[in-house]
Order: C-alpha cells, then sequence, then structure tokens
C-alpha cells in the first residue's frame, strides 16, 4: 500500500516523494509524492513517560490499563514507549516493573521497551515531585533488585551521591543506559559521571544544577560534553522557545525530545485531577504541577512536543529526529523490539507515523498494520 505522502524523514533528511508498505516492511520511499504536505516518519519514540489517558505506570497493577495506555499512544503516533516508574516504596516499584514484563508481549498498541526507572537514586536537593521519604543512597544490590523484578532499559540517578559509580557499573555490566538527573552536580562531579559511561542528562534544566556562567552544573557539562544525549521536555512549560533553539544548537543530533507524561496526558483536557505515585497533580491551563506548585510532568504529546519545537524555529527535519532516531539511541540492543527503532528505511520494519502539514498525527503503522484512530 502507498501511504500517500509527500515527502518521508529518511537518514534524518526529509526527502520528496512516496512511501510504499508491504507485509509489514518499508517496500520503498522516493516514489511520486502525493498532492497534500502530509509526511510520513519512524514511529515516534517516548523513552519518558509516567502514564497516559489516565492511566499512571508508577501505580500500574492491572494489564488491562496498561494496555489502555499503550492504545492511546500509538494512536497519538507513539510506536514505542519506555514505561517511567517514578521513585516510591519498594513493593510498589517491583510491582509495576513485574507488571509491564506481564503486559509486553501482548499486541495492545505501542511497543512496550524495558522500564525507565527514575530514582530513587536521586538528589534530596533537586527531588522534583519524587516522594523524599523514598529516596534512597545508591546501593548495586537495591539496583539490582529492581533490574530482576522487570526488564529495565534505562534508569536515572544523581553523578554527585556516595555509590552512585557502584550503581552505574553493575548497571552497565547488565546493558540498561543510565542518565543524570534530579541532581545537584557541579560541573566536576557531572563530567566525570559521563566519562564512566553515563548516557545522558534526564529532562535537560528541571530538577538540577543548571548554567551559571562561573560555577556551572549539570545543565551546562551535559550540553558541552561531547556525545551526551540530552533529553527536553517541549510542552511549553518546561523550557523556554529560547532555550530550546540553544538546545538545539548546542547539542545538534544529540537531544532528544520527551513528554514525561503523566495520567494526564492523552485526554485532550487542560484541566482536572490525577496522582503520579503516591502524589496528587492538578493539570491547570495545561501544566500539571504537585501540591507545592511544582511542575510535575507534562498533559503532553510527543507529537505536541514536536509542534512546539518547530513553532520555537526549530528545523522540522532536526525536530524529528528528536522524536525518533535519537531517542531510539537511548534504549540498549537487548530492548529494542527490532532493530529499526527510530528509523525508517526501505526494508525496515514499517513503525511509521503519518503527520499532516500542520504536524497532527492522520495515520499510524505497526509493523505494517493500521491502528485503528
Amino acid at each position: 500500500m502507498r501511504l500517500g505522502v509527500s515527502a518521508a524523514l529518511v537518514g534524518g533528511v526529509l526527502h520528496r516523494g512516496d512511501v510504499a508498505v508491504v507485509d509489514g516492511r518499508v517496500a520503498a520511499v522516493g516514489l511520486p509524492p502525493a498532492a497534500g504536505g502530509a509526511v510520513a516518519v519512524p514511529g515516534l519514540v517516548d523513552v519518558q513517560c509516567n502514564g497516559y489517558a489516565g492511566v499512571d505506570l508508577t501505580a500500574a497493577d492491572d494489564l488491562a490499563d496498561v494496555h489502555a495506555l499503550r492504545a492511546a499512544l500509538a494512536r497519538d503516533g507513539v510506536t514505542a514507549v519506555a514505561p517511567t516508574v517514578i521513585t516510591a516504596a519498594p513493593d510498589t516499584t517491583t510491582t509495576a516493573l513485574r507488571t509491564l514484563d506481564s503486559a509486553r508481549p501482548s499486541p495492545h498498541g505501542a511497543r512496550l521497551l524495558g522500564a525507565h526507572v527514575e530514582g530513587p537514586f536521586l538528589s534530596p536537593a533537586r527531588p522534583g515531585t519524587h516522594p523524599p521519604e523514598f529516596l534512597r543512597a545508591p546501593d548495586p544490590a537495591s539496583f539490582e533488585a529492581f533490574r530482576t523484578a522487570g526488564a529495565v532499559a534505562i534508569t536515572t540517578i544523581a553523578p554527585e551521591l556516595p555509590g552512585a559509580h557502584a550503581v552505574l557499573a553493575a548497571a552497565l555490566q547488565a546493558g540498561v543506559t543510565v542518565m543524570a538527573g534530579h541532581s545537584d552536580a557541579s560541573a566536576a562531579d557531572a563530567r566525570a559521571g559521563f566519562d564512566a559511561g553515563i548516557t545522558g542528562a534526564t529532562h535537560l534544566f528541571n530538577a538540577m544544577s543548571g548554567f551559571d556562567h562561573r560555577a556551572p552544573g549539570l545543565a551546562a557539562a551535559a550540553l558541552a560534553h561531547p556525545g551526551t544525549v540530552v533529553t527536553v521536555i517541549a510542552d511549553g512549560h518546561h523550557v523556554d522557545p529560547d532555550v530550546l533553539r540553544v538546545v538545539a544548537a548546542a547539542a545538534r543530533g544529540r537531544w532528544a525530545l520527551i513528554t514525561d507524561a503523566t495520567a494526564a496526558a492523552g485526554l485532550g483536557r487542560t484541566h482536572g485531577t490525577f496522582r503520579l505515585g503516591d502524589v496528587e497533580l492538578t493539570l491547570a491551563d495545561g501544566a500539571v504541577r504537585n501540591p507545592d506548585g511544582t511542575l510535575a510532568g507534562s498533559a503532553a504529546t510527543l507529537a505536541g512536543c514536536v509542534r512546539v519545537a518547530v513553532a520555537a524555529g526549530i528545523d522540522l527535519a532536526d525536530a524529528l529526529v528528536a522524536a525518533t532516531a535519537t531517542p531510539a539511541r537511548l534504549v540498549g540492543p537487548g530492548h529494542r523490539p527490532h532493530p529499526d527503532l527510530g528509523v525508517l528505511r526501505p526494508g525496515g520494519v514499517a513503525d511509521v507515523t503519518v503527520l499532516d502539514d500542520g504536524l497532527q498525527v492522520t495515520r499510524v503503522l505497526l509493523g505494517g498494520e493500521e491502528v485503528d484512530r
């Protein structure tokens, strides 16, 4: 079948022409273009999603809820997600990880990658919405307990904490990507972590030491460190458009869009109350906040983040790569559902999202099968 698009994102570049899909794979690109401005891109990849469509993943204990979340994400263009579990009581975390493991094999929507365990090895000085009572000193045995409860693809830690490098070594040995976040690290501590194998920084500028010109922190070190991937919440609330432009320029090819979505996302609402683990959240005017007024994740869609980035003046192809190929790089080989994650190429698995000329999702394919929208 032909997708009826005028261009496709292939190798990080928008190439003019239609796309054909046959037997679950991309058969051809660069065919005579269809009229209009629709574009085919690799299925969007969200590596930080705490919840969606009314479902909170930290509290996940019901397969039906997880399947409903996956279906809603797929309808909104996300074909692969790293379900994110924030700091909570250890039993809560292990239950969520086991539930996700049970849900993963079922074809119910967006592909479930290994989980992103954000915490509990985070700085008490930068907890954000993570409950301080459940934060813990980094400890390889505690990390191993989570990792063996269910597949973990990514974890976020504060690299300056005593014991953080021991957890880092254990995670790397197990094929888990380590990100730095919720951290008060100095630039020296951050650089030491990156040099030791930390791959990137989680939700850049939020819940981390920043960019003082004489005493740079984690955010500055991450932007300056070659190869380090930085993730950004482009929901219109977490970072200013000027900051998005700075990130895209300073970290070209190594910045990724994430939603940090909560249960408030994917419902089309601007107001309401929800939960993230043990924390009550309030959605007002599109922003999600915890009881003390701190931003606490988002109500964003990943396609919406692409639109925000483009509206800020970022090149369309760069913004699309930031929602596809770059986040896919954060997922180790053992947690990829197929080798074409985040990539659209002839012969590759046809996980494809089609966007109209307003960058709204109009069509989604998973393994070449149309997602019911």
